[in-house]
């Protein structure tokens, strides 16, 4: 642990400071005031993201236990719209938010983050570090995995360290390799030091890909964790069963018995399955069905506003490397306000090809907003040598309104001389089977808590995930110099300047960012928007209980 008396001008603080702080960054207090209320003028957190040195005991005064509100008892069904025999119980290889359902049912990470996006303590008591560079950690003792092992470092070790293992497939590989070394300083203390400062670690390792697993653990056809159920039941593309963990170290969570989790990929028959009772909560509600929701007394509409957005993927001879003119045309076609109206029914904001939303401190309002414009589409699409050819376009409703914003371009189109032959896909099987297949198709990304992640996941230019094969050497550049710039000002021009270049020469089209909309039984309690998206930020499980 850093001894804070050896860096200068900074000073222990009391409980009542901790509060003080913790509850003004829940108001949006910004981090410059934190770090004058702290003494730490010198050193630069992440906003409601993170705090150092002595801070991080301001982090750590929550999820000491639970406060008991619900009704404990009764079992669930729950019904998303995706499943796929690559459903995974391995949270390095979750890919959609599915997995990430289950993976919080079953495990638990070192922090976890709530609706404002702070971190709050979980399997980890506190963080601390004097540079971001170097980190501090240390565990809660007493906390039991399923099979009754204790949680040590040894398995924060393994669980960080795993996704750098190429053999393992992590989705989080590129945000991994910002590790360093991880090593444990003792049964419950590990040190993380980085390959350059992160302000923002406690938020990252928040996330569902970095969930703690046993040390060791390379079989994943059940699940192993500290989380709040055991797993009793898996089958890929099938369903899972999540009976309560009777030994969960938060009191008097969770609440309910059991969760049944599966798939109706079919959005009017996963609506009627609501209707009917036969399931109590689903996600997601397409708005053009939100109408059927609204006669019933039964059932109830929960709308999430999230940074999470549809997107046009343009890929391979239609991408940003060989064919950037073919990129300009398609992103000049998208008429966002009628895709805001006809595809999500005005639910979300209207956005600019630039994938951080307006409601994040880091939003760059300088990017122009580009408009429908037709006549600069078709000016595009000659220079790419596309004009007069059937470029097939691949949709499906695993991709929220992708559908409808396909129908849209495909109009839209005819208008410039493009010919779009839309390919509807089933939503069964489409992360696996389709997504970043095909040159010319679409994505639904869930939001992150950071730019940074979302930036590194996606745009990197060795990201997995980055869904058009972008490579800018710039953009690279600019989030390594962000990622530990302690001067928030110029953090955020650095910010800025990326997404001017994701705007301009990325293959993706961001249409808008989207509201996530969750339907459920009225009997079924606790649930609450979440800016992470629906089901809570995937977080439900833990929290809902039955009104019976």
């Amino acid at each position: 642990m850093t001894d804070n008396k050896n860096i200068p001008g900074t000073q222990l603080i009391s409980g009542e400071q901790s509060q003080r702080i913790f509850e003004g960054l829940n108001r949006g207090m910004s981090r410059r005031d934190a770090l004058r209320m702290l003494g730490l003028a010198g050193i630069a957190a992440a906003g409601a993201a993170s705090l150092f040195g002595p801070a991080g005991q301001v982090l750590a005064a929550s999820a000491s236990g639970a406060t008991v509100t619900g009704k404990r008892g009764g079992r669930i069904k729950v019904a998303t719209a995706t499943s796929s025999t690559a459903d995974t119980l391995d949270p390095a290889k979750g890919s959609n938010y599915t997995d990430y359902c289950r993976h919080n049912m079953f495990y638990n990470g070192l922090t976890s983050l709530d609706e404002q996006l702070v971190p709050r303590m979980s399997l980890a008591e506190s963080f601390d570090t004097s540079d971001a560079l170097s980190w501090n950690i240390k565990l809660r003792k007493d906390i039991l995995f399923h099979d009754g092992k204790p949680l040590t470092s040894a398995d924060v070790v393994y669980s960080l360290t795993r996704h750098k293992v190429p053999q393992v497939g992590s989705k989080a590989l590129s945000i991994a390799q910002q590790f360093e070394e991880v090593k444990a300083n003792g049964p419950h203390e590990v040190q993380v030091r980085l390959v350059s400062p992160n302000a923002d670690l406690p938020a990252v390792l928040g996330t569902t890909h970095f969930l703690i697993v046993r040390d060791g653990t390379t079989d994943f056809t059940t699940a192993n964790g500290t989380g709040p159920f055991t797993c009793a039941e898996f089958q890929p593309g099938v369903r899972s069963i999540a009976k309560r963990n009777d030994n969960y170290w938060k009191a008097g969570l969770p609440y309910l018995d059991e969760i049944e989790f599966f798939s109706i990929p079919d959005e009017s028959a996963r609506i009627s399955a609501l209707l009917a009772g036969d399931v109590d909560l689903i996600n997601p509600v397409s708005p053009r069905s939100v109408s059927r929701l609204e006669g019933s007394a039964s059932v109830a509409l929960m709308e999430s506003p999230t940074g999470g957005y549809t997107n046009l993927i343009m890929r391979d001879e239609l991408g940003p490397v060989q064919n950037p003119d073919f990129v300009l045309a398609m992103k000049y076609l998208l008429d966002r306000k009628q895709i805001n109206r006809v595809a999500f029914r005005g639910y979300g904001k209207i956005a600019n090809d630039q994938p951080i939303a307006a409601n994040n401190r880091y939003y760059s309002a300088d990017v122009p907003q580009r408009a429908f414009d037709p006549d600069k589409a078709k000016f595009h699409l000659k220079k790419s040598g596309m004009a007069g050819r059937s470029l097939p376009l691949v949709a499906s409703e695993a991709a929220t309104g992708s559908q409808d914003i396909a129908q849209l371009l495909q109009l839209s189109g005819q208008q410039i001389g493009l010919k779009l032959d839309i390919k509807r896909v089933p939503a069964d099987g489409y992360w696996s089977n389709h997504w970043m297949k095909h040159p010319l198709g679409f994505g639904s990304i869930n939001a992150r808590p950071t730019a940074d992640l979302m930036f590194s996941l996606f745009f990197q230019s060795d990201a997995v995930m980055n869904e058009s094969g972008w490579k800018s050497e710039r953009f690279d550049e600019l989030l390594l110099a962000a990622r530990g710039e302690t001067d928030d000002a110029q953090r955020k021009q650095m910010y800025g300047e990326m997404q001017m270049l994701v705007n301009e020469h990325c293959g993706v089209g961001i249409p808008q960012f989207s509201s996530s909309l969750d339907g459920h039984n009225a009997k079924l309690k606790g649930l609450a928007p979440h800016p992470l998206g629906g089901l809570m930020g995937y977080m439900f499980a833990e929290h809902v209980w039955l009104d019976a």
